[in-house]
């Protein structure tokens, strides 16, 4: 990514009058959530100005924008603050995990409505996530940090198997690893230290987390605060077990099989999360184990549903996340159209590596029956990754019911036409 000197700011005007209301979104300079917040805010009659660190983003609102380093966050609050001081901004908006508490920092800075920043961090780091639930008496399988500058195996000897490897700060389960034995504990973790081998900071670079492997059903919760109040909007099963070794998703689909009581469980176990990190404003998306001991927390994050899986909120009439979270970031409230039909989505894996020449059915598929869309987001040519090493998706199935399993069994229909060309790739090494 092209960087140039801290501080290079150019100011973006959509159009609007000086004075018009504005949302700062803090964004990846190639983040695919750009689009809908733009979009989003238009509808919403609202300029928005972004700031990411990327002065040649091939994006327009990016280049146009404001430039700042990530890795200096003091910085670039104060960078912002100054050239948002003649603009009337009413909300900032971190939207991913790398962004949530560099927007939590502006906006206490802007004096505007927003999470505690220290609350934003525990929702992107691991480790202190697992810490600080644990503090609160949460509901958390067995964990340990493990430095990998050390012997791995001195730093284990009290948890028990199967457990899961992770990097701390990673997301869309890259570099997430069961291990069986004592025996595959090393490999595992230099196989992983060569995924975070080029994270900016060195703590990251050198410690995992192992943590306990939870057995049950997974589920992801999706939902929203304000005013420290929870608010659920959807609970997605996740009908494909996610057993490992390497724990890549694919359907998701609401409304879910929990019952009743294991619903409940699910929102307690969100919301003392979520009072656990102190949070109180914002969307919230929750992974969680549910089995005969409750529901278990594996990760809550201050953003929406991740990849552009939110699509499928906005199916026939539904859900514009990105409209809520910015009335959200605004402090207004709002009312939530009900979902009334089941609906689920597909992340299409990857599987092999090798360059993408073309993905064959994309017709065929599209024609299944509750089938919404069918969108390959990787371009042919692109270099193909899969997991654990890989941290994205081909593309996505988005599908409409009348149940959820009539949803389930359209994404799989639709998938089984799918076939993924690839072409390997040679490495030329000099005699």
């Amino acid at each position: 990514m092209g960087r140039g000197p801290v501080g290079l700011v150019v100011q973006l005007e959509v159009g609007a009058a000086h004075n018009t209301p504005s949302v700062l979104l803090v964004a990846q300079p190639y983040s695919y959530r750009i689009a809908p917040y733009v979009s989003a805010a238009t509808k919403l009659g609202i300029n928005i100005i972004i700031a990411s660190q990327s002065e040649n983003s091939l994006i327009s609102e990016v280049k146009q924008g404001i430039y700042v380093d990530f890795s200096h966050p003091q910085q670039a609050v104060e960078i912002i603050r100054i050239e948002l001081k003649e603009k009337t901004i009413v909300a900032v908006i971190g939207c991913d995990d790398s962004t949530v508490e560099l927007a939590a920092l502006v906006a206490a800075r802007l004096n505007l409505p927003h999470n505690p920043p220290l609350a934003a961090k525990f929702s992107s780091r691991k480790d202190l996530a697992r810490s600080r639930l644990q503090e609160a008496g949460c509901r958390v399988p067995e964990f340990a940090l493990i430095n990998l500058s050390h012997p791995v195996l001195r730093q284990c000897q009290q948890l028990n198997f199967p457990c899961v490897v992770k990097p701390l700060h990673l997301s869309a389960s890259q570099g997430v690893i069961r291990v069986d034995s004592l025996e595959q504990l090393t490999p595992v973790c230099e196989r992983i230290r060569g995924i975070i081998q080029e994270s900016s900071d060195l703590f990251l670079r050198t410690h995992v987390l192992i943590e306990r492997y939870l057995p049950g059903v997974e589920i992801a919760f999706e939902g929203y605060l304000l005013q420290g109040a929870l608010t659920v909007l959807a609970i997605f099963d996740k009908p494909d077990p996610l057993e490992g070794p390497f724990f890549e998703e694919t359907i998701y689909v609401t409304p879910t099989r929990l019952t009743p009581l294991q619903q409940r469980q699910v929102f307690t176990s969100v919301q003392e999360a979520c009072h656990a990190y102190g949070l109180i404003t914002g969307p919230v998306h929750a992974e969680l184990r549910v089995n005969p001991e409750g529901a278990w927390i594996l990760e809550i994050a201050a953003r929406t549903i991740g990849g552009e899986c939110s699509q499928v909120f906005s199916l026939d009439g539904g859900i514009e996340l990105e409209q809520m979270v910015i009335n959200l970031a605004m402090g207004r409230d709002f009312k939530v159209p009900v979902l009334e039909t089941a609906r689920g989505v597909m992340m299409i894996p990857i599987p092999k590596k090798g360059l993408l020449r073309r993905v064959e059915g994309v017709f065929a598929a599209s024609q299944v029956l509750g089938i919404e869309k069918v969108d390959i987001i990787i371009r042919e040519g692109n270099y193909l990754v899969p997991l654990p090493e890989g941290n994205s998706y081909l593309g996505y199935l988005f599908a409409q019911g009348d149940t959820s399993q009539a949803v389930v069994a359209a994404l799989q229909e639709a998938f089984s036409y799918l076939r993924v060309v690839t072409a390997p790739t040679f490495s030329l090494v000099a005699e």
